[in-house]
This record gives structure tokens, sequence and C-alpha cells, in this order.
């Protein structure tokens, strides 16, 4: 190590400068190559939820770090009633009917209402789904589709946050409407979501 600084050195005062700033060029073009940028926005009251004038106080911030081959997406949740499960949904519409929706995971609130979800996938204007001819589907669950239907891509720019359970959602003043939002297909009412923004225009596609 010694022999190669005393060698540049030697070869004068404009080398060792050239040789520096090709240096911080290329870090700088590293940290540019692996930049990780993180796009940010709130979940909302869902419109059954205001209608029923139900969790005054609820509220949802996400961060989607993208730059790479996937996204990671971090939800944060408050003002929801504690110690329950909620199930976060990507969805094609922000209100009902919702369109095209995709079980992402759940979220469960501690003894405060607060909770706190970590997802990674692709949640980008990449995000879609697609099928391109229809096939016989398992069937866990009574009621499951017996096929899948055939659509061209459909992309889904939105987020949904549903009561695990109806009883649930009624015990914290809400409606009591079934749904199929859930793992079991036996799910409360949209509690947040992303309806501060245009239905076609959700807050994943702004992500590059």
């Amino acid at each position: 190590m010694m022999r190669h600084r005393t060698k540049l050195a030697a070869l004068g005062g404009a080398v060792v400068i050239g040789i520096g700033l090709v240096g911080a060029s290329s870090a700088f073009a590293g940290q540019s190559a692996h930049r990780v940028d993180v796009t940010r926005f709130p979940m909302v009251r869902s419109a059954g939820v205001v209608a029923a004038n139900c969790l005054p106080h609820a509220h949802a911030r996400v961060s989607v770090q993208h730059g790479g081959p996937v996204e990671v997406m971090n939800i944060s949740v408050t003002g929801l009633p504690a110690h329950r499960e909620f199930d976060l949904f990507v969805i094609q519409n922000p209100n009902i009917p919702f369109g095209v929706s995709w079980y992402q995971g759940d979220i469960d609130t501690d003894a405060h209402g607060r909770g706190h979800g970590h997802f990674v996938g692709r949640f980008s204007v990449e995000t879609f789904v697609i099928s391109p001819g229809s096939v016989p589907v398992p069937r866990p669950h009574p009621g499951d589709a017996t096929a899948n239907p055939t659509f061209a891509p459909v992309h889904t720019y939105h987020l949904g946050l549903w009561f695990n359970s109806p009883n649930a959602a009624a015990r914290a003043g809400c409606p009591n409407t079934v749904t199929p939002f859930n793992g079991v297909h036996h799910a409360g009412i949209q509690a947040l979501s992303t309806r501060q923004t245009p239905d076609r225009f959700g807050p994943l596609r702004r992500i590059h």
C-alpha cells in the first residue's frame, strides 16, 4: 500500500487530482445506480365508514421504497379499534365495487389502536393482474369460483384495508356488513382506503 501511494505522488499532482476526480465520479455513478427513492401518501376513512359516522380518528401513513426489482411498502395505522385484525388489499378502485383486488396480508392493532404492516412486492406503475385464459381453479373455501374469467392486463393502483370480521366492525360502531376481503372470505367493511386520489389515478401509479 505504501509503495502504491509513493508511486502516485511521483506521478505529479495533476495526475493525482485526475484520479481523485475519476474516483469521485465513479462513486457518484454507483450511488445514482443504487439510489433509493421513497414515495409517501395517506390512507383515509373509507366511504362506508364516513357514511356510518364511525372510526372518526382512523388514518394511515404509507411509505413505498423503490429503486430496485421490487418495492418495500410500510403502512402505519392509527385510530383503529384496539386488538383487532385488518386485511390489506391492492385494489383497482378505492370504492365499491373495488374492481380487481389482490390480498396482501394482515395488520394487527395494539392496545392503542395502532398497527404496522411491512410488505414486499410490486407496488408501482408496473402493478397489474392479467388472465390470458380461463382454467379450473382451486376451491379451498365454499363459494370460491370454479374457473377464472379471462381479461386483459388491469393495473391496480389503490389500497384498501378491511375489518377482518363483521363482528369486529359492529363492535366499533360500524355496519356489520359481510364482505369477502380476508383469507376465509368472511370479512367486515372497508375501514381505510386511498380514495383521496381519483379512481384511475391511485398513488401507486406515481411510483416509477
